[in-house]
């Protein structure tokens, strides 16, 4: 991810929007990041259907999906 010291901004705004257009840019203060700066069509792609999560207790899940889950946190546990 590139990266632009907020205390440049001023002078390299056309280079910070050129960079956010391709791809999300760390703003950095003391040479650690701190603010984001991206496309407003990539802010709307991470953003859309935010409240289509369902939270559900894992007694009430589908065996099926159940043994699919017990699988798969087996093989990642394996394989470290």
């Amino acid at each position: 991810m590139k990266q632009f010291p907020a205390g440049d901004l001023t002078r390299n705004t056309g280079d910070l929007f050129e960079a956010a257009a391709v791809a999300p840019v760390a703003i950095t203060k003391h040479r650690k990041p701190r603010f984001v700066v991206m496309s407003m069509e990539r802010f709307e792609a991470l953003t859309t259907g935010r409240g289509t999560q369902v939270a559900m207790d894992v007694t009430d899940m589908p065996e099926d999906l159940g043994t699919l889950l017990d699988k798969g946190i087996e093989d990642h546990f394996r394989d470290r």
